[in-house]
């Protein structure tokens, strides 16, 4: 019977390993969702969900990678006819109804992301060596949230183009603000529209870009980070992670068509104070931690 009873335990202890596994890849899944397009750093907030929730190291890492992932398929789910209409096979040139269709959409996109990937690469060890601390991430938060504010007031009243209209030199512009992105804690998210917004587009324009320019270099990125943790993933954890990849791509699909209706008539302001008031807080719940 006493074996009997132990074994009944460890079974109980399994699935309730396994359950509170499930629940944090929900709950990180959501945070991912939630943050990852708009201004407010999906860095910051999937720090302090990890460390709340003591899921950290090395195979935390690996599954906000696989999570990541899922949050950049939503933008892909939603603009596939945009990336389909970049295929320089379809009609010509001349009856094209956007800069974003065609080989001129191409040079756009890459325009943008170009940069952050070649400075990336470039500076990645340093980037984990003297950016991913505390203080280097509040720092971040809280410049994003008085940079949001800074560029809301210089755009006041401003006549603002649409996204079908952009050019080649405004898409390099934003690409240079994405590269302010590496510093974790800024958002790429708040970055390139900010970016675009102080380059002409208007707010819902420069969040569109955004999400467009995000699939590329997300994608990258994540290639990159799966490549290199690949050992890391192990078959008991594919259910964890699956979990977290869907509620990732299933949250960040209401994110980002919620988002977009909001700048229909809203403003970023509101983005910038909850930045503003998080940093300290971040600060306080990650002081004397190593990420």
């Amino acid at each position: 019977m006493a074996g009997a009873d132990v074994a009944l335990r460890n079974v109980s202890d399994r699935r309730g390993g396994r359950l509170e596994l499930l629940a944090i890849g929900v709950l990180l899944g959501i945070v991912e969702g939630l943050t990852e397009f708009i201004p407010v750093s999906s860095t910051g907030h999937l720090i302090i969900a990890g460390n709340l929730l003591g899921f950290t190291g090395d195979k935390a890492s690996s599954f906000e990678v696989a999570i990541q992932l899922g949050a950049v398929l939503s933008v892909a789910f939603l603009y596939w006819r945009t990336y389909v209409a970049l295929m320089p096979i379809g009609s010509p040139p001349l009856i094209h109804r956007s800069n974003l269709e065609g080989w001129s959409g191409i040079w756009r996109i890459g325009a943008a992301t170009l940069p952050a990937l070649a400075v990336g690469y470039a500076a990645r060890h340093a980037i984990k060596e003297k950016l991913f601390t505390p203080e280097a991430v509040t720092l971040a938060l809280a410049v994003g949230g008085l940079a949001i504010l800074l560029a809301e007031r210089l755009v006041r009243g401003r006549r603002a183009q649409a996204l079908e209209t952009i050019t080649l030199p405004q898409a390099f512009g934003v690409g240079l603000f994405q590269v302010l992105a590496l510093w974790p804690g800024t958002s790429r998210a708040a970055a390139t529209i900010i970016g675009g917004m102080l380059l002409g587009l208007d707010r819902k324009s420069s969040a569109e870009f955004s999400f467009l320019i995000a699939v590329p270099i997300m994608f990258a990125a994540t290639g990159y980070e799966m490549v290199k943790m690949r050992d890391l993933f192990a078959l008991q954890d594919a259910i964890q992670f699956g979990v977290g990849f869907i509620v990732s791509f299933v949250v960040a699909l209401a994110a980002v068509r919620g988002f977009l209706r909001y700048l229909e008539r809203g403003r970023l302001t509101p983005f910038a104070w909850y930045r503003i008031i998080a940093a300290p807080v971040f600060y306080l719940l990650t002081r004397g931690l190593s990420f």
